[in-house]
This record gives C-alpha cells, sequence and structure tokens, in this order.
C-alpha cells in the first residue's frame, strides 16, 4: 500500500516547467508529503513571482481508501479544499463591495444591521461596529460557541448574560482572534440583501471571477463533489489521540462516502437571522489554483480579465492597519498575531511571525491563515513585489503540535512548505 501511495503521488507531479530550482522543489516537497514519521495526507500549493503564476503543484492524495474499497484519487489542479479560515478573508471581500454599494458602512452600530441591539454588558456605553468586528476588536469571543443550526436565531443566542463577552477592554481597544465574528458579519450580509449567505458570495465574488466552488456543497455540480478534497487525521480509530501508524480518519468533506447534505434545519432557514450553516468563518472550499486568481486580482488591484472585481480604495481598506500589538493591547497567540488590516493578518517582519518567513528572506505580506479538521492553509502575498504563496495541506499524519516549527509560529511541515517556496519560486534558488 505505501509503494503505491507513493508511485501515485509520484505520477501527480506536474513536472518542473522548464526552470531548475523547480524540479528540486518538486522533489523537496514529495519528501515532506511522504516524511514517514509526518506523513501528509495531501498538498496542493501554488507561488506567484513578478504579477504571474511561476509555480503550481500538487502532492499524495484528496480521496484516501478508508473503507477497504479501494477506492483512491489523487490532488490535481482541480482539487478543492475546505479552506478553514482564509474563508474569512473571502468573506470579507463580499463586505466590501457591499459597503461600495452603499448597503454597509464600517463604523456603524451593527444594531441597525441586525433589528436588535448587540452591546457588551461590561460595556454597554460603546456601540460595536463592523469595523470592531472585521479586525477581532468586537470584544466577541469563541467560549459560547460560533456555529448553530438553521433554525437558531442570532437574537435568542447573543445574549447579556451570555459566555461571549469579553472584560479585557471597550470594543475597538483589545484584540483577541473570534470566529463569532464572522457569525455575526455573514447574519448581517444577509439582514442587508435579503440574500442567503452562499447565494450572496457566489453572486460578489465566486460567479464574477468565474471561480469554482463555494460555502455549500450540497449545491456543489456532481464534478465540483468529486473534485473536492476530504480532510484527514491519522489517529486512533475510537479516540482523538494522534497515532503516526494508526489510520486516517476522514474528519470532513468525506463525499466519496456520504454525499453532501444540506444544513440542518434548512427548511426553518430565515434570511438574516443566522448564517453560520454556511460557514462564513470557515466553510468555503476552493482550489489553489482559483485562490492563486483571487491573489492575481488583489496584485493587479481588484481587476481580473479586465473586469474591476473590487474598488483600489476598498483593498487598502481591507489590509491597511486598523491593530497591532504593542505588548499589551491583545492576544498574540504566542507570536502569530502582531498587525491586523480588516478581515486580512497583515505578517509584519517580526522573529517568530511568518512575515519574517523564511529565514533568510522578508515576505512583507497580507493574507489569512487557516486550521480545521486536520487542514493548514496558508494564502500570504505580497502586494508591491507582487508575489504570493498559496499553501493547502489536506491533513497530517502526525500531532502538528509536537513538531512545532523552528522559526515561525508555525508546524515544521508549515514551515518547511513555505521556507521551500519562497527560497526556489519566488527567489529562483536552484541550490
Amino acid at each position: 500500500m505505501q509503494k503505491g501511495r507513493r508511485a501515485l503521488i509520484a505520477a501527480v507531479l506536474l513536472g518542473s516547467i522548464g526552470h531548475a530550482w523547480a524540479s528540486k522543489l518538486d522533489t523537496q516537497l514529495a519528501a515532506i508529503v511522504t516524511d514517514a514519521r509526518h506523513p501528509l495526507s495531501g498538498l496542493s500549493v501554488l507561488a506567484i513571482r513578478d504579477g504571474k503564476v511561476a509555480y503550481q503543484q500538487q502532492f499524495g492524495l484528496r480521496r484516501l481508501d478508508t473503507t477497504g474499497s479501494g477506492g483512491t484519487a489523487p490532488v490535481t489542479p482541480q482539487t478543492m479544499f475546505r479552506i478553514a479560515s482564509i474563508s474569512k478573508m473571502m468573506t470579507t471581500f463580499g463586505v466590501m463591495k457591499l459597503v461600495e454599494e452603499g448597503k454597509l458602512k464600517l463604523d456603524t452600530d451593527i444594531g441597525e444591521y441586525l433589528g436588535f441591539a448587540l452591546r457588551n454588558p461590561h460595556y454597554p456605553a460603546r456601540a460595536i461596529t463592523l469595523r470592531h468586528l472585521l479586525s477581532h476588536t468586537s470584544t466577541l469571543r469563541d467560549d459560547g460557541g460560533y456555529f448553530w443550526d438553521a433554525g437558531t436565531a442570532l437574537r435568542e443566542v447573543l445574549v447579556p448574560e451570555g459566555k461571549m463577552w469579553a472584560r479585557d477592554g471597550a470594543p475597538g481597544q483589545y484584540f483577541t482572534y473570534s470566529n463569532l465574528n464572522w457569525a455575526v458579519i455573514g447574519t448581517i450580509m444577509e439582514y442587508v440583501t435579503g440574500e442567503r449567505f452562499d447565494r450572496l458570495m457566489q453572486r460578489l465574488l465566486l460567479a464574477p471571477m468565474g471561480l469554482r466552488g463555494g460555502y455549500n456543497p450540497a449545491g456543489f455540480s456532481r464534478q465540483e463533489v468529486a473534485d473536492t478534497a476530504t480532510l484527514y487525521r491519522r489517529r486512533t480509530r475510537d479516540t482523538e489521540i494522534w497515532d503516526n501508524k494508526g489510520p486516517w480518519i476522514a474528519q470532513a468533506d468525506d463525499f466519496g462516502v456520504v454525499a453532501p447534505q444540506e444544513p440542518p434545519g434548512l427548511d426553518k432557514y430565515v434570511i438574516g437571522t443566522n448564517a453560520t450553516p454556511f460557514s462564513p468563518t470557515g466553510g468555503l472550499r476552493m482550489s489553489a489554483s482559483d485562490m492563486g486568481k483571487i491573489m492575481l486580482m488583489l496584485i493587479n488591484k481588484g481587476r481580473h480579465e479586465g473586469k474591476q472585481v473590487i474598488k483600489p480604495a476598498s483593498l487598502a481598506l481591507m489590509f491597511g492597519e486598523q491593530w497591532r500589538f504593542n505588548g499589551s493591547n491583545g492576544d498574540a497567540l504566542k507570536g502569530l498575531y502582531h498587525s491586523w488590516g480588516l478581515g486580512a493578518q497583515r505578517f509584519a517582519d517580526v522573529r517568530g511571525n511568518m512575515g519574517g518567513m523564511p529565514k533568510n528572506g522578508h515576505f512583507h505580506a497580507v493574507g489569512h491563515l487557516g486550521e480545521a479538521y486536520g487542514l493548514v492553509s496558508t494564502f500570504a502575498v505580497d502586494l508591491k513585489k507582487k508575489q504570493g504563496i498559496v499553501s493547502l495541506i489536506g491533513g497530517f499524519g502526525s500531532d502538528p503540535e509536537a513538531d512545532p516549527g523552528l522559526h515561525l509560529a508555525h508546524t515544521r511541515a508549515e514551515e518547511r512548505i513555505l521556507d521551500a517556496i519562497y527560497q526556489r519560486a519566488i527567489l529562483g534558488r536552484g541550490d
């Protein structure tokens, strides 16, 4: 089985695209995926240099044989992954489009967009705004949850006595990364448009750029379902204990076994009351190839194939600094967060942060990271130098927390992948 899997991995490599460094990078990344101690189920990467795609490659499998049927499928350029929290940045593009249309304002009390008042009971005089939500300074926390079924309205759960309210600073003063912010953001987007979130994002972002996938796999075509990667962890079958000698266990999107289903309770769904069944926070399925198209659109100041998808001023707002860590004004999460825009991380050039990535280069990027259900994802672009990296890891075969990075606030596997791509595809080093 192991020899057959390695043969499949080798078979899906795209080749060196004519550069000496590319074939070396192929070999380097393949070795990371097949590392006997820390294997990855699959990997899809893309690099942009000088405003053009310089490298795109896939390794491993999007579907593993976990049922004994003998069926497997490789990662291909068309493979879509549930990209986790990078979805937040994509959702934010939709928010900025609605700002452009005059349907939303960044500094208006969000109660006006929700149809009910929403104030932190510890700071009742301070309004919460979209700017606060988008910059993780809203004072909302994930302790009380951030996902509810389609029959539950947010006004029923976002209550003053709930567990989601922080005391460490009024809205706008203190940063803590919170998924709940995007539950509220998606619901606001529905409320002001009257459109269901998954369909709204198709209209605002995916359709104008001709991108596949979306936030609701139940609405995918048969081919899109077939192209969606299952996310995996390697652990004991009946517990959550990591075991790199144990079986690969499907964690999400196991569509080779069970077809995608509509969110539960959709028959009771009321648009504008709760968008979380479509996961504005992490539910977008998209390929590295299409993420590369978005990256090029950003480099080209919002233009894609001659069309202005989003205005340059909107992008300047998104990626401009809204919060910077000063040592006491937020939770930097072990050095991962130093600067934030609107729905986008700013990778400051600080040791231990991806902005200093890799160890021998300076990559002053903006973008987002993601981690969920075994997947780990990266979208990082240097808009001035017109270069960027997309990386989608489909699953870990060992506990990533037990193998931390040496110089980044990431796992060692991520660090090795990002550093290799930067050195070879961005800098073009063939040594």
